[in-house]
């Protein structure tokens, strides 16, 4: 094998996804360099279908920033989501609750869209290498040793390397003294696509008897629902119309509320778990996304975080680029406020809409206590209504020190007008 060829970069990001590809995007606009590695095939990451809620702060960070205005075309903008219980559907307002609003938009289109736009500005992404390995972050210059594909050694040396690499990440295991904060659910999701019309306009998130279910969109053809299921279930085992029994049970009631049903093209079972990493930060390495921190998909807020992540990451990169080191001593503490509180909002929804194991009476008579609540209180509801559709970011003010105060930023959207 030849001698690695060398390359030398200002940030090198280990991963393309949606993380790591806007950070990339981000660090160009400000004029720096980068270069991101991915193990897989751009096609194959395109074939992964995962759904997307895109809160408000997501929207307009894509948009405004010149990634792609296809969100705007293309999804679907949703002014609030229904609460069914009892078998009735409660509708919360984010528009009337707190002036917000959330987008139905799959991450496969984050992606394509964030990929378009490293092509089209020339942006240096590497697809299929395999073997990123760091050498010391605590040199000045760390190095990404890596095989490109076509099984050739290269290095890349930066001044800093971000671990993008999703839950199962490698560069997470060099965060020196870390800590892994981790919590495994008792039951997973059984998700399906089906070619049916939608059975609503926005998200109905409903609790029953017999467990949760969760009634999404795609298109007007093709629709994503989930239910809670034990983790051990074999999807491949459930015939469409024993499916379809258990999506009508759960979401039936005095309203007579019932699902256009049609093929099931595809059908799988999601584990739920909570993971946290801290610090962020080691030396010249920076966490961002799945890397660093998982949520359960209840509140919809891993995408999200993982963008959050990334342009936090890109504002403090900038100014340690333009002479201020010491600006990415607060990263980990900046991003892990988010992180904390994205994993509450996530592990309130969860256990506020489904059943545990050996559940008793009590705890279902509190659980639908609890929506009556946040479904008759005007506070309850803003809640929760400001949970989903995203905490405001909070970019540092120009040239104020990194842990200092910062300026606290709703940016306003006027998306709708399409």
């Amino acid at each position: 094998m030849s001698a690695a060829s060398r390359i030398d970069t200002e940030v090198g990001i280990i991963g393309a996804g949606p993380a790591g590809l806007l950070l990339s995007h981000l660090l160009d606009r400000a004029s720096i360099d980068s270069v991101v590695v991915e193990r897989r095939t751009r096609a194959e990451i395109e074939q992964t279908h995962r759904a997307g809620i895109l809160e408000q702060g997501s929207v307009q960070l894509l948009v405004e920033t010149g990634v792609s205005n296809r969100v705007l075309t293309d999804g679907r903008e949703h002014h609030g989501i229904d609460l069914r219980f009892g078998g009735v559907s409660h509708r919360l307002d984010f528009g009337q609750l707190v002036d917000a609003s959330s987008w139905l938009y799959p991450q496969t289109d984050v992606f394509r869209d964030l990929a378009a736009a490293r092509d089209r500005d020339g942006g240096d992404v590497r697809y299929g290498v395999a073997d990123a390995v760091v050498d010391d972050p605590t040199l000045d210059r760390p190095t990404i040793h890596t095989t490109t594909a076509e099984g050739e050694p290269q290095a890349i040396r930066c001044r800093t390397v971000v671990g993008a690499d999703g839950a199962h990440s490698q560069t997470r295991q060099l965060i020196a003294g870390r800590a892994q904060y981790f919590r495994q659910y008792p039951f997973a999701w059984f998700g399906i696509l089906c070619e049916a019309p939608p059975a609503a306009a926005e998200l109905v998130y409903c609790r029953s008897d017999r467990g949760f279910a969760l009634i999404s969109q795609r298109t007007e053809t093709l629709q994503r629902m989930y239910f809670q299921c034990d983790p051990a279930i074999d999807a491949s085992t459930w015939s469409d119309d024993r499916i379809w029994s258990e999506l009508q049970s759960r979401v039936a009631g005095e309203d007579d509320f019932r699902l256009p049903e049609g093929p099931i093209v595809q059908r799988t079972v999601l584990p739920f778990r909570s993971f946290v990493c801290e610090p962020m930060r080691h030396a010249n390495l920076l966490l961002v996304g799945d890397a660093a921190h998982t949520v359960p998909p209840t509140g919809a807020k891993g995408l999200n975080l993982a963008l959050a992540d990334a342009a936090l990451a890109a504002d403090m990169l900038t100014r340690a680029h333009h002479g201020d080191r010491t600006a990415l001593d607060g990263y980990s503490a900046r991003a892990q406020d988010r992180v904390w509180r994205a994993q509450h909002f996530s592990y309130w929804m969860t256990t506020l809409l489904h059943d545990a194991p050996n559940e008793q009476e009590f705890d279902r008579r509190r659980q639908l206590a609890e929506l009556r609540l946040l479904t008759r209180s005007a506070a309850g509801a803003r809640l929760l209504a400001e949970g989903y559709t995203g905490w405001p970011h909070e970019p540092l003010t120009d040239g104020t020190p990194s842990g200092a105060a910062h300026a606290r930023v709703r940016w306003p959207l006027s998306l709708s007008g399409r």
